[in-house]
């Protein structure tokens, strides 16, 4: 959309993504030109990722806590823990179509594509650069998937104002954290647009920590960056151009 002039999109709201894959971490350890090609001649034969896989490899980011020790209490000790919200909305597992996993990890993880300008959108490649909107960027302090200084490389690909938050928490529990929930805790800062680069510990060992949940600072900073509420276009109704294709929860649940 900043490629091509469409100004529809006043701010843009980043949660634990990171934008430049030259350390990844951990989970570069499972990504190289080998294991791709063994994934894409396996997504060949089924046309996506199984969420077992999906979830056997996170699983593996963090043995300790996701395999072992939950081996260790459920199975040897017979100490079920007690299902919560967050740990059902994990194990939701999807698949991942063929294509689109195979370009994630390919043009992003192996030859980091969208930080280098090289990454193509209908044709043409698409620059981080490009966006001129204020962005607000989430880092999470113990993600093992998008590590948190990672993510803070937005810094260098962009000169856009920047709001960057760093919030205690993994990669799911750092984001799905509502105001309430005990033990967390976030620092923030807003670089004005152009200012100068501040190095990722550097800034951590500055800012100002404060209790709580990250999201009513969140919800303050889209107020003040947005317009007029935009009513959601009508689902179902034929006239809507939105046609009813199935009954709820949808055909692929039931697949």
């Amino acid at each position: 959309m900043a490629r091509d002039g469409d100004t529809r999109l006043v701010s843009v709201s980043l949660l634990a993504a990171q934008t430049d894959f030259s350390e990844p971490g951990e989970l570069s350890l499972f990504i190289n030109e080998s294991q791709v090609a063994l994934l894409e001649a396996s997504m060949a034969q089924t046309g996506y990722l199984t969420s077992d896989q999906m979830s056997g490899a996170f699983q593996l980011l963090r043995s300790y806590d996701l395999i072992w020790s939950r081996m260790i209490d459920e199975y040897l000790l017979g100490d079920r823990r007690a299902m919560t919200d967050l740990m059902a909305w994990n194990a939701d597992g999807t698949r991942l179509p063929a294509k689109m996993h195979s370009q994630y990890l390919r043009r992003l993880y192996l030859n980091n594509d969208l930080s280098a300008g090289r990454y193509p959108v209908t044709g043409r490649p698409v620059s981080v650069g490009d966006i001129a909107v204020p962005v607000f960027c989430v880092g999470t302090a113990s993600d093992h998937i998008a590590p948190w200084r990672s993510v803070y490389k937005l810094h260098l690909l962009s000169s856009a104002e920047l709001t960057f938050v760093l919030t205690t928490g993994g990669h799911n529990g750092g984001i799905v954290s509502e105001p309430g929930r005990g033990n967390r805790q976030y620092q923030i800062h807003t670089r004005a647009a152009g200012d100068g680069y501040m190095a990722p510990d550097e800034w951590q060992a500055t800012m100002q920590t404060h209790p709580d949940s990250w999201w009513p600072a969140w919800s303050a900073w889209l107020r003040e960056r947005s317009g007029d509420v935009v009513a959601p276009p009508l689902i179902g109704a034929e006239s809507s151009g939105y046609p009813t294709v199935c009954d709820a929860p949808g055909e692929y649940v039931r697949n």
